[in-house]
């Protein structure tokens, strides 16, 4: 599912705006004032009605703030109960900046939208749906990819409106900047003569593997019985591949590491990333043959490299369209960079008074 999260949060942030509120909707707010170290302020629940800012007469809520604050910070929970608690007080009043002129630079282009009368339809939408759900690394069906996005917590129909959401920005923004953004071959040409480090590629292998962890999760657990009873698993899986075994079968059925159910396969990598011992062994190995067992921080591997590539330059006919598609790209994020400034200079944008909800 990583690869739907990724389409989804593109277009649940609305692909274009997100991309240009992150550019131009630098927090312009007044200064807020600090929290006590150790009290994150969240607010309560009274005070979600208030009012942040108002875009042109449009009120934004701190309800609204709160809900997409939330998220962001269970994300980094864990991590920041280790931290110093003024982490938790400043790492939230940056986010709670942040998310507020985002909402900011959404609101001025809704505004826009309506005036436009831009319209989206269903089939738009579910179109657009289906090609996120079939662009899975295993394609999913409708109906499966309804179900995954269930399992996940989510709203299908909410789902639906973030992508309805996202393709009405995008239909406005190709309006403004159609005819104005132009990238030619010869631009391309420069920009790859000019950055002759970014196409040479270094030597890489791709591999795939079988990771068995110690069962440490047990805070009474033995950790050298539980490195014994990992190491002696994979020296039975290491015996079942010596005699014929399938090792991309074995890593569906055993391994610990999330590309299980890809056969263990980890795809290409050069060397510097990943865990010294595994690259190692690993660039040791030539295609087609399978390592001993191999120790790391993470547990016990067997490794299969299933390809090599020696260091390259990519040729300008190899690179062409994808340098055509990052300077259009980067051309269209200057212009909304720029359009959105234009709106954000001719908006009535008051901020709230009350600037107690904390940061």
């Amino acid at each position: 599912m990583r690869a739907y999260f990724f389409s989804l949060r593109i277009l649940a942030c609305l692909a274009i705006w997100f991309a240009v509120c992150s550019l131009s909707c630098r927090s312009k707010s007044p200064e807020e004032p600090e929290a006590e170290a150790g009290e994150p302020n969240t607010p309560a629940a009274s005070d979600a009605d208030n009012i942040a800012v108002t875009v042109n007469g449009v009120g934004i809520t701190e309800g609204e703030i709160e809900k997409l604050i939330a998220p962001q910070l269970a994300k980094i929970a864990k991590q920041a109960a280790q931290l110093p608690p003024a982490f938790a007080v400043q790492y939230r009043k940056q986010l709670r900046e942040q998310i507020l002129e985002r909402l900011v630079c959404a609101q001025l282009l809704e505004q826009k939208i309506k005036e436009a009368n831009i319209a989206v339809t269903e089939e738009e939408v579910m179109g657009k749906v289906r090609e996120i759900a079939s662009s899975q690394k295993e394609p999913l069906s409708l109906e499966d990819f309804r179900k995954k996005i269930e399992e996940y917590g989510l709203s299908f129909e909410d789902v639906k409106e973030d992508v309805r959401r996202g393709l009405s920005h995008e239909k406005f923004m190709d309006m403004q900047w159609g005819g104005k953004i132009n990238v030619t071959e010869d631009d391309a040409k420069k920009y790859y003569d000019e950055n002759p480090k970014r196409f040479e590629t270094p030597e890489q292998i791709r591999a795939s593997h079988i990771l068995i962890k110690p069962a440490l999760a047990d805070p009474n657990a033995d950790p050298n019985e539980a490195k014994a009873t990992a190491k002696a698993k994979i020296q039975e899986l290491l015996k079942q591949i010596k005699d014929g075994a399938d090792l991309a079968e074995l890593a569906k059925a055993n391994s610990d590491c999330p590309s299980a159910p890809d056969g263990g396969d980890v795809g290409f990598f050069p060397r510097g990333k990943t865990t010294p011992p595994f690259e190692k062994a690993a660039f040791e190995l030539e295609v087609g043959q399978i390592s001993d067992i191999v120790e790391t921080e993470y547990g016990y591997h067997i490794i299969k490299v299933t390809d090599h590539q020696d260091a390259g330059v990519v040729s300008f006919e190899q690179a062409k369209e994808g340098i055509i598609k990052q300077l259009t790209e980067d051309k269209q994020r200057e212009f909304a960079n720029e359009y959105i400034e234009s709106l954000k200079a001719k908006a009535n944008i008051v901020y709230s008074a009350l600037k107690n909800q904390g940061p």
